[in-house]
């Protein structure tokens, strides 16, 4: 005789297993195994599951995640890795995911970080730009990894864009705002993002000070702006990127259209203590000059966590229309040094 309670309950929890599993809220527990690194990698190189594990001395297992290998190891590193774990990523649902599917432009006028540079431009002198925002994820279903994360991610960024005038006494001459909601893609070498964001001008209090009248005659730059965008990496080292935007809503001279285009190039993974050289290089084109714009190009040394966040100094080079947009029609040629933390 069947024993209808019992059967309804295992059909019940074979079902719930199911949808669980579909909607990625169970994944199975990974067996990886410790290990060290005794054979050398090219830092310029992808390696396969089964190449790292070949160059791993497993000493016992242990629970953990499996080692992917986005940082290259170095002999004698310490590892956790499971080739089998290694060949399948479970996709699944996160809230606050750590890292970002699709990264900051490293030479970006306008991106979302930590940063200062000082330089000098011949028409108004030393100045210090800075930038004091952050930006993060809320929403995530794909992998947990985060330094390279696969899948769909919802983030949100704002930030702050100060310039102060080193000659005056560290005046405040002008600030911009930006907020945006980045809608992000991933899968291997290659991401996509389609956003929003809303960008404000302002004059400073004390450039006003400075100069009676200007705040009658102050323009009121803003933009709320639809972006799309693309990024690949040909190769491991080597990014390139294309973004268009077009504004629903502009003022104060800002016109609808943008581009942006550029690359970034440096070793991929987290960096020994030592760190890593960069290259990064920014073209931006805007609709209400013209389409022309700028050319950012930044070269030094940098240092990428775990997670992918990156800590870099090193030269600046700025050539075109200013990118403080309450001056945006006057041209500025920048010369100086920077520090940038990117997240």
């Amino acid at each position: 005789m069947t024993n209808k309670p019992l059967a309804r309950y295992v059909r019940a929890t074979i079902v719930a297993v199911g949808m669980l599993s579909a909607f990625g809220l169970m994944a199975p527990v990974a067996h990886a195994q410790a290990g060290t690194v005794r054979a050398e990698f090219d830092p310029f190189e992808l390696y396969d599951a089964v190449t790292l594990y070949d160059a791993v001395t497993l000493t016992g297992g242990v629970e953990a995640v499996p080692y992917v290998g986005e940082a290259v190891p170095y002999v004698g590193e310490e590892v956790y890795y499971d080739p089998q774990l290694a060949m399948v990523e479970i996709w699944q649902w996160q809230i606050l995911p750590d890292g970002l599917i699709f990264r900051s432009y490293m030479a970006g006028a306008h991106e979302a970080r930590l940063s200062g540079t000082v330089f000098h431009e011949k028409n108004i002198g030393a100045q210090l730009d800075a930038t004091l925002g952050g930006r993060m994820g809320i929403l995530r279903l794909g992998t947990t990894d985060g330094a390279h994360p696969e899948g769909w991610q919802l983030d949100v960024e704002g930030a702050a864009f100060p310039r102060l005038n080193l000659d005056v006494g560290w005046d405040l001459d002008a600030v911009d705002y930006r907020f945006g909601v980045p809608l992000t893609y991933g899968v291997g070498n290659l991401q996509t993002k389609f956003g929003y964001y809303h960008l404000s001008s302002h004059l400073g209090d004390e450039f006003v000070i400075r100069n009676p009248g200007s705040l009658a005659s102050r323009i009121n730059y803003s933009r709320d702006a639809l972006i799309v965008a693309v990024s690949y990496y040909p190769h491991p080292v080597v990014r390139l990127y294309a973004e268009a935007g077009w504004a629903f809503h502009s003022d104060g001279g800002s016109d609808p259209w943008e581009f942006q285009f550029g690359t970034d190039v440096s070793r991929p993974g987290a960096t020994s203590r030592f760190g890593t050289p960069f290259l990064a290089i920014n073209g931006h084109l805007r609709q209400e000059v013209g389409f022309g714009g700028n050319l950012v190009v930044q070269t030094g040394w940098l240092w990428r966590g775990p997670s992918g966040r990156v800590l870099r100094t090193g030269l600046h080079y700025y050539n075109g229309k200013s990118n403080q947009f309450e001056f945006f029609a006057q041209s500025e040629q920048q010369v100086g040094l920077g520090l940038w933390h990117e997240y």
